[in-house]
C-alpha cells in the first residue's frame, strides 16, 4: 500500500512517510494509491466485531505488516483505547422515532477526535522509538482537535507540539483543555483570529520545504492520513449496529449523518463507501455552509466571513478535506484536482465541473442548520428522550427531525435505518445547553480545569504569526 498526493506532483510514499507528513510537498493531501474493495463475505464476517477489532482490521489493510507487524499493530491500538471511559470505546444510543446516536466521545477530552488521535499517537511513538527521531507537530484547532492532539503526545520526549487556537471562539472548557497542559513539549498559542486564519501560518511553514524538512514538521490535523484511516471504522461499526440483517441477497442500506467541519470524518465515510460498505452519506453543517453549497450547487466558494455559531468546532470556511473527496470522485485525477485547487487558492471561488458536481451530489446528501435549528433539536431530543446532545450532534439530529417519519428506499420498498454520528459530549458546551434551557452535570475532571494553572502565548492581529511560530520552533530545536 502506497500513498500519493491528490495533486499528482509527488512520488509515492509508504504509510510511515504519509504519517510523518502534513501537506504533500506539492500542496496536496496524501491518499492511498488504491482503495481495497471488500467482499460481502468479509462484511458478514466483520459484522460481529467490536469497534477496536474493526479498527485493527481496517488499519491492517492500509499499514503493511512489513512496516508494523500485525501483533504489534493490535497492541498499539489496544493501548490507544485503554484510557476510554466506555467498555466498548464507542456506544450506540437508540432513541425514539428511529434516532440512533453513535457516541464517539468517550475518550479523555470527551470528543470524537480522541479515537483517531490516540491511535495516531501510538503509531508515531512506534516509528519514533524505532528511528530515534524527533518531530515538531503543528496543529490548528477550531475546538477539539487541539486538546485531543495534545493528549496523544503530552510528555513524550521525542515530540514537541505547537497548537494554535482561536482565542474566544472555542468554549471555555475546550480552551482550558489545552492551556492547562503545562508539559514542556506542549506549546499553545491563543490567536486573535478565526479557524481559517490560524491555518494560514501552518500552511506557510509546511510550504517552506527546507524548513519543514530541517525541523521534521508534521501535522495531526485531519490533513494527516492516519486520522482519516482510523475514522473509517466509525462507518463500519455504525452500519453493523443499524443494518437489520446481512443474510439477504442484497445487503441492506444504512444512512449515516455526519456533522462536518474540516471534512475529515465525511472523507472517511466516502472511503468506506468506496470499499463496498452499502451506506448513504449525509454531510450536515452549521451556518458556515460551504460544503452544503458545494453538494447542492457545485459552488465551492467562500462566504464573506466565518459566522460564529453554537456548533463552534464547525465554524470553518475552508474544509480542506473536500480536496480528497473530489480526488476520489474524479477517478484519482491529480492534474484536474491540482488545477481546481490552485484556482480556488487564488480566487477563493470555484465552480465544480458539471460531471464532478454530479458525482458529488450522487455520493452525498447535505443539510445546513441555523443556531435556532440546533437549539430546537437539542430541546426536542431532551423532551422526547431525556438525552442531551452537544450542538454539533444536534446539527445531525436536526436533519433527522426534518425528514418524513418513514424514510423509504423506493427500490426496496423498505425503511432505511439512519445513524447520526455524535462528535462530542454535551457537557463541553454549557453555553449552548443554557441557550436551549437545558443543563448538564459537568464531569469532575472537567470542573477541575477552572482551578488549574494555564499557559499560552498570545498571537495578536498585526503580528507575523508565521515568524512567531518559526522562531519558537527554532528555539525549541536548540534545546535538543
Amino acid at each position: 500500500m502506497e500513498y500519493i498526493s491528490t495533486r499528482g506532483g509527488t512520488g509515492a510514499v509508504d504509510f510511515e512517510g504519509a504519517l510523518f507528513s502534513g501537506y504533500a510537498p506539492d500542496g496536496g493531501l496524501f491518499m492511498p494509491q488504491c482503495i481495497p474493495l471488500l467482499h460481502r463475505d468479509t462484511l458478514r464476517r466483520w459484522s460481529s466485531l467490536s469497534y477496536p477489532e474493526l479498527v485493527k482490521e481496517l488499519c491492517s489493510l492500509f499499514i503493511p505488516a512489513e512496516l508494523v507487524p500485525r501483533n504489534v499493530l493490535n497492541e498499539l491500538i489496544d493501548k490507544a483505547f485503554s484510557r476510554f471511559r466506555h467498555k466498548n470505546v464507542v456506544h450506540m444510543s437508540r432513541l425514539k422515532d428511529g434516532l440512533n446516536i453513535l457516541e464517539l466521545w468517550h475518550g479523555v477530552t470527551y470528543a470524537f477526535k480522541d479515537l483517531s488521535l490516540s491511535c495516531t499517537g501510538q503509531f508515531l511513538q512506534y516509528f519514533l522509538e524505532k528511528k530515534q527521531k524527533h518531530v515538531n507537530i503543528l496543529v490548528g484547532t477550531s475546538g477539539d482537535t487541539g486538546s485531543s492532539a495534545i493528549e496523544s503526545v503530552r510528555g513524550q520526549k521525542n515530540v514537541d507540539i505547537f497548537v494554535l487556537l482561536p482565542k474566544g471562539l472555542c468554549t471555555q472548557i475546550q480552551e482550558l483543555q489545552m492551556t492547562t497542559v503545562i508539559e514542556d513539549n506542549v506549546h499553545v498559542f491563543a490567536a486573535h483570529g478565526n479557524s481559517d486564519e490560524i491555518d494560514e501560518p501552518i500552511k506557510e511553514l509546511f510550504a517552506d520545504v527546507n524548513f519543514a524538512g530541517k525541523y521534521n514538521l508534521m501535522s495531526l490535523n485531519s490533513v494527516n492520513w492516519s486520522r482519516i484511516m482510523v475514522q473509517i471504522a466509525h462507518y463500519f461499526y455504525a452500519y453493523f449496529q443499524c443494518a437489520p440483517s446481512l443474510d439477504t441477497t442484497q445487503l441492506p442500506m444504512v444512512e449515516i449523518v455526519v456533522p462536518t467541519g474540516g471534512g475529515g470524518n465525511i472523507t472517511a465515510g466516502c472511503i468506506a463507501q468506496k470499499m463496498g460498505l452499502p451506506i448513504q452519506l449525509v454531510t450536515v453543517v452549521n451556518s458556515n455552509d460551504i460544503i452544503h453549497r458545494t453538494v447542492q450547487r457545485g459552488d465551492f466558494s467562500l462566504a464573506e466571513s466565518v459566522k460564529a455559531t453554537l456548533a463552534s468546532a464547525m465554524d470553518i470556511q475552508e474544509p480542506y478535506n473536500v480536496e480528497r473527496i473530489l480526488w476520489l470522485l474524479s477517478g484519482s485525477d491529480g492534474h484536474l484536482i491540482k488545477t481546481l485547487m490552485e484556482q480556488f487558492n487564488i480566487s477563493k471561488r470555484l465552480k465544480l465541473p458539471e460531471d464532478l458536481h454530479r458525482k458529488l451530489s450522487e455520493t452525498l446528501g447535505s443539510c445546513s442548520a441555523s443556531d435556532q435549528d440546533i437549539v430546537g433539536a437539542m430541546r426536542r431530543c431532551w423532551e422526547e428522550n431525556q438525552y442531551l446532545l452537544c450542538p454539533h450532534s444536534a446539527v445531525a439530529a436536526h436533519y433527522h427531525y426534518s425528514q418524513p417519519p418513514s424514510f423509504l428506499c423506493l427500490s426496496l420498498l423498505s425503511s432505511i435505518p439512519r445513524c447520526c454520528l455524535a462528535p462530542a459530549s454535551a457537557a463541553k458546551f454549557q453555553d449552548a445547553l443554557s441557550r436551549a434551557g437545558l443543563a448538564s452535570q459537568i464531569p469532575p475532571e472537567i470542573s477541575a480545569l477552572t482551578a488549574m494553572e494555564t499557559r499560552s502565548t498570545a498571537l495578536e492581529r498585526g503580528q507575523d504569526w508565521t515568524q512567531v511560530l518559526r522562531g519558537r520552533i527554532e528555539a525549541v530545536a536548540q534545546q535538543w
